[in-house]
C-alpha cells in the first residue's frame, strides 16, 4: 500500500444530470458545457447522462468500459430488484481479445468490484472469484429497481502498471423510485457505530479528510486491518459517478498508524460539484460502511453542513 496517496487532479469541469425517472437528486454547478450525453438502460427506459468536457486522457475513473487498452465485459447487464443473482464479467486485453488473467494484488485482492445506484443510496464493495480462463463473478442483490454502476478496480500485471478503473451500467429491473442525494452532515450512523468526518474536500488540491469512529459514545481504538488498511474510502461524483478511490494516510504495522478511533486520508476534487463519500471500516469481526455527502468548492444546500451524510444501504 503506498502511504499518504492522493487522487491526482483532473479538469474541472462538471454538468452532469439526469434527465429521467433515475435523476440524481442535488444541484451540481456547471464549469464548462458538457459533450455529448451517453445513454445508459435501465429496468423501465433510459438514463441519460451528460459527460462533463474532460479529455480522454484526463478522465476520471469507472467513466469509461474502455481505457488503457482494455475493456470491461460485463456478462450481466440486468438483474431484477430485491433478487439474489450473479454477475459475471471479464476484463479483456484489446490487443489479443482474451480475457485478463494475470493481475497485481492490490490491499490482498486482485480485482475490487464496486456496484453503487445512479441516486448513490446503494453501494457494495464486493470481491468476485476468478476462474482459470478469467472469468470473474460474485452474489449479489441489489434492493432497488433503476440504474446502477459497475465499477472493475484493478491493475494488470505485466502490460501496464498503473492501476485502472472500468465501469459499465447495470440494469435493476422492478418499480423505480429514486432518492434524492442526501442531505451533507458531518455524522454518519450504522450499526451502532457513529462516524464524524473532519475536514473538506477541494477541488483541485489535496486536502486530509479524518474520519472518527465510536461506539456507544466511546472512541473504538482496535479498528481490525480489513484488506491491508484500517479503513477504505471510495468517492463518487455525483450525476455520472465518476470514481476516486482513496487510500488512507499510513497502514497497520508501520508503527506510526494507530488502529483507530481516526481514519486518515488525503484526497483531490476533480471539480466542483457534489460527491457522496463511502468508509469502510473493520470491527469485532465484521465489516461495515458509512457514507457521507459533500460539497466541493462551493456551498452546501441550505439546512445541511459543510460535509458529512448518513450511512447508505451497503453490503461486501
Amino acid at each position: 500500500m503506498q502511504t499518504g496517496l492522493k487522487i491526482t487532479a483532473f479538469a474541472a469541469g462538471l454538468a452532469a444530470t439526469f434527465g429521467s425517472a433515475y435523476a440524481v437528486g442535488g444541484a451540481l454547478e456547471p464549469a464548462v458545457p458538457p459533450k455529448e450525453p451517453s445513454h445508459q438502460e435501465s429496468g423501465e427506459g433510459h438514463i441519460e447522462k451528460e459527460r462533463p468536457a474532460e479529455e480522454d486522457s484526463e478522465l476520471p475513473g469507472g467513466l469509461q468500459v474502455s481505457q488503457g487498452g482494455f475493456t470491461l465485459d460485463l456478462d450481466t447487464p440486468r438483474v431484477e430488484a430485491g433478487e439474489p443473482a450473479e454477475l459475471r464479467f471479464a476484463v479483456v486485453d484489446e490487443d489479443t481479445s482474451r480475457n485478463v488473467t494475470a493481475f497485481r494484488r492490490e490491499h490482498g485482492k486482485e480485482l475490487h468490484l464496486i456496484v453503487a445506484s445512479s441516486d448513490l443510496t446503494t453501494y457494495r464493495h464486493l470481491h468476485p472469484e476468478r476462474a482459470a480462463d478469467g472469468t470473474w463473478s460474485t452474489p449479489v442483490e441489489l434492493p432497488e429497481a433503476g440504474g446502477y454502476r459497475v465499477f472493475a478496480d484493478f491493475t494488470p500485471d505485466g502490460k501496464n502498471a498503473e492501476g485502472i478503473t472500468l465501469g459499465a451500467d447495470l440494469a435493476v429491473s422492478g418499480d423505480a423510485r429514486p432518492e434524492s442525494l442526501p442531505e451533507a452532515e458531518r455524522t454518519a450512523t450504522v450499526d451502532g457505530y457513529e462516524v464524524t468526518l473532519d475536514g473538506a474536500l477541494r477541488p483541485g488540491a489535496g486536502s486530509e479528510l479524518k474520519l472518527e469512529v465510536e461506539k456507544g459514545g466511546k472512541p473504538v481504538t482496535d479498528l481490525q486491518p480489513h484488506l491491508g488498511a484500517y479503513g477504505h474510502l471510495v468517492a463518487l461524483r455525483a450525476g455520472d459517478l465518476a470514481y476516486l478511490h482513496v487510500h488512507p494516510n499510513g497502514e497497520p504495522g508501520d508503527g506510526r498508524t494507530e488502529s483507530g478511533p481516526e481514519v486518515s486520508f488525503t484526497a483531490t476534487a476533480p471539480c466542483k460539484g457534489a460527491y457522496r463519500l463511502f468508509l469502510d471500516f473493520r470491527h469485532e469481526g465484521k465489516v461495515r460502511t458509512a457514507a457521507f455527502t459533500v460539497h466541493a468548492g462551493g456551498a452546501a444546500p441550505e439546512n445541511s453542513a459543510p460535509e458529512g451524510g448518513e450511512s447508505a444501504d451497503h453490503g461486501h
